[in-house]
């Protein structure tokens, strides 16, 4: 597989195409953003962890037979994945009380839900990436229509509980999450972009202690530590 030029560079990967048009390379910086970049560091090693991470997490998703660009690890920071046209939303699952969710609904941070809530919010840098519902994206940005956005609510909650189960013999609950999905070639739904401490609040079940970037958002200690603790807890 021979890796081309850069296609895109987001604000912690940067993907490359590759001699077989269905196939591109996705590279993890270590970059950490926070605050829709308002707050920003280069933190050694994390890409290389976040790598590790979702490579594990991913091929427990393929598994359980969902859909998943990611194919395999290359190296410590690249993975060969599926080329999809990636879909403008952020799909958030949502477990326990937390960050932007209990603060805009005044609730109290670890408050438990009756069950997981699905949020969306609109990928667009320059408005913030606004929280929005079912409608908006159906009827008014038609970025999707009712059919693929029940498939892709659907898969989010399977990946919950994949999540939450293989989170859990790790001693972590996860909280919340967010993840992306594509259209391949096919038009087919693809769960997309990666799955890490990065995109996952992760608490300790015992001590509640956080594993995930609001270390860094919340200057809470050194980050590289607390995802090296996810990578040994889920490898073993």
């Amino acid at each position: 597989m021979q890796k081309l030029q850069k296609i895109y560079e987001g604000k912690a990967k940067i993907i490359y195409s590759t001699d077989d048009p269905d196939q591109l390379i996705q590279y993890f910086k270590d970059d950490a953003t926070a605050f829709n970049a308002q707050k920003k560091a280069v933190i050694e090693n994390k890409g290389i962890l976040n790598n590790k991470i979702s490579e594990i997490l991913m091929g427990k998703i393929i598994q359980a037979n969902i859909p998943c660009h990611f194919i395999k690890k290359i190296n410590d920071r690249e993975q060969l994945i599926k080329k999809l046209k990636i879909i403008p939303l952020e799909v958030i699952i949502r477990n326990i009380a937390a960050g932007s969710m209990a603060k805009r609904l005044g609730l109290e941070e670890g408050q438990g839900l009756l069950s997981p809530i699905f949020e969306i919010c609109y990928k667009k840098d320059e408005l913030g990436d606004p929280l929005i519902n079912d409608d908006h994206a159906i009827k008014v940005l038609k970025i999707i229509n009712e059919q693929k956005l029940t498939q892709i609510k659907n898969y989010a909650f399977k990946i919950n509980q994949i999540l939450i189960e293989s989170f859990l013999r790790a001693g972590l609950d996860l909280v919340d999450f967010k993840i992306e999905f594509g259209l391949d070639k096919n038009d087919k739904i693809h769960l997309a972009d990666e799955i890490s401490p990065d995109s996952c609040r992760l608490w300790d079940v015992k001590t509640r202690q956080k594993f995930d970037k609001d270390i860094f958002r919340r200057d809470l200690g050194d980050l590289v530590a607390g995802y090296q603790e996810v990578l040994k807890r889920i490898s073993s």
